[in-house]
């Protein structure tokens, strides 16, 4: 079970680590106002919580839905710190019985949040409790087995569930339908990343010119997880190099990280390279493709394909993944090309 987080302080830096740790946990915004981007969430978001605090109750149950890396924890932190209640973390995998589900929602205090990352991924049993928990602040405990199996229900502490998901269609409805808000966080625009850039950058103490920001910006595919790890790599090649992080340093440094300036990876780019050159710009099906850059499917289908499809290198067909007239172009290739290539890679 994961140990209460108070709201107050989001990391502790006399862990081993702490560098790291420390500097991770000043990037989080502590309220919606710090908090760059998802306009629209914010203002969802900060009508539920103030409307709570006017009525004197604990906020409705809050689903986050959307890709890696957009600030769905950030903001359970920050429900929590707004609302000056503590904040219990725990995730999906970690509740693969009924009897994790219950030690954990037993322990609440009054007004507590409950966060669960990938929430999609807990154990069936588990949910069928939690539809319970969250409507009437009430679990059955089966006590025996068999016949003299007996129920004994238990009240819990009134408290807001906040789940995070990348997956919310694989949520049940049942589940789904018993939360009061559910948000879902969208991609990032460049101006919104530099914005998010400018303020790690300060606290990571680097000088950089906005135009060197505005690089890491473009190539961190939407996403300030991606854009802080990147201004962090360039911190180090600038350090190791002796120099300053201008424009020149930023694209040495993406570049021998093996990211383009589209933002693709070495994966990413071990995908297109499979269909463009060895399945002559498709359709190949997932499993296939996984196969063929040795990659579990469901990484590619969840990491790598999502962003390929939204920047337009590859479309989805019923026969499998096609890449497009763009996805040739960047590659410098045309489709009557790939002939020449066969099965090099």
């Amino acid at each position: 079970m994961t140990p209460a987080f108070d709201g107050n302080e989001v990391v502790n830096p006399e862990v081993e680590g702490d560098a790291e740790v420390a500097f991770e946990g000043a990037l989080r915004p502590k309220s919606l106002a710090e908090f760059v981007g998802q306009r629209k969430v914010r203002g969802q978001l900060q009508l539920l919580l103030d409307a709570a605090a006017m009525q004197d109750r604990t906020p409705d149950h809050i689903l986050l839905a959307g890709p890696p890396g957009l600030g769905k924890t950030t903001l359970a932190m920050i429900v929590a710190h707004e609302t000056g209640r503590p904040l219990r973390m725990t995730s999906g995998p970690a509740i693969q019985h009924a009897g994790d589900l219950a030690a954990v929602l037993s322990s609440l205090v009054p007004g507590e949040v409950l966060f669960i990352d990938e929430i999609h991924r807990m154990a069936r049993s588990a949910e069928e409790m939690l539809y319970l928990a969250m409507e009437d602040f009430r679990i059955d405990i089966m006590v025996g087995k068999g016949a003299g199996a007996t129920s004994i229900p238990l009240d819990l502490a009134p408290f807001t569930l906040v789940g995070a998901t990348t997956r919310s269609g694989l949520l049940p409805n049942p589940l789904r339908d018993r939360f009061g808000f559910t948000a879902h966080l969208e991609f990032y625009e460049t101006e919104e990343l530099v914005r998010v850039l400018h303020r790690a950058a300060a606290l990571l103490g680097v000088e950089i010119e906005e135009e060197s920001l505005r690089e890491i910006a473009s190539r961190s595919r939407g996403t300030p997880r991606i854009a802080n790890r990147l201004l962090r790599r360039v911190r180090d090649f600038a350090l190791v190099a002796g120099t300053d992080a201008t424009l020149s340093a930023v694209r040495a440094a993406l570049e021998l990280y093996d990211v383009d300036e589209l933002g693709l990876d070495r994966l990413d780019r071990a995908v297109m390279t499979t269909i463009l050159q060895r399945f002559d710009g498709g359709p190949v099906g997932l499993s296939t493709l996984a196969v063929s850059v040795g990659e579990e499917a469901e990484t590619i289908e969840a990491v790598v394909e999502p962003f390929l499809v939204r920047i337009g290198l590859i479309s989805r067909t019923p026969r499998g993944r096609i890449a497009t007239k763009a996805g040739w172009a960047h590659f410098g290739l045309e489709r009557d090309s790939a002939a020449l290539f066969g099965d090099d890679l």
